[in-house]
């Protein structure tokens, strides 16, 4: 039997109520759904703080994107102590630094700005995830 094709997990920060926690969630859902939907999968993390087990088996057989709203780092530190294959670790922050023309606001929504900025960020995602994609295809 074949065996299925690894995905490249997305963790998002779910902190409701702070501008980055949004754009970390929205920033996840462009990559997701629009960016590389067949070789990437989103995480709840609530599930997997609550030791979900096809959370955490994916999280564990699979490289894992955090993408966090705040410093607290919830996200990362979650992925990790259920023993994740973390990949690569973001702060939403930065992808605002990086693109200051796009400035985020909103809370349960973001803003056009925030919602392109998403958009930008989950572009540059994009390319990271190929390159996690075909280190795992060696």
């Amino acid at each position: 039997m074949k065996e299925k094709r690894k995905k490249v997990v997305v963790l998002a920060c779910s902190g409701i109520g702070k501008v980055y926690g949004a754009l970390a969630r929205e920033t996840a859902y462009e990559l997701v759904e629009k960016v590389r939907p067949k070789i990437t999968k989103l995480i709840c993390l609530p599930l997997l703080v609550i030791g979900d087990p096809e959370a955490r088996r994916m999280v564990t057989a699979n490289p894992v994107i955090t993408i966090d709203g705040c410093p607290k780092s919830c996200a990362h530190k979650s992925a990790e102590s259920q023993g994740a294959r973390i990949a690569r670790s973001y702060q939403a922050i930065n992808f605002y630094k990086a693109h200051k023309e796009l400035k985020p606001e909103g809370i349960a929504e973001l803003n056009d700005l925030g919602q392109r900025l998403a958009e930008v960020s989950a572009i540059e995602l994009g390319g990271i995830v190929d390159v996690l994609v075909a280190e795992e295809e060696d």
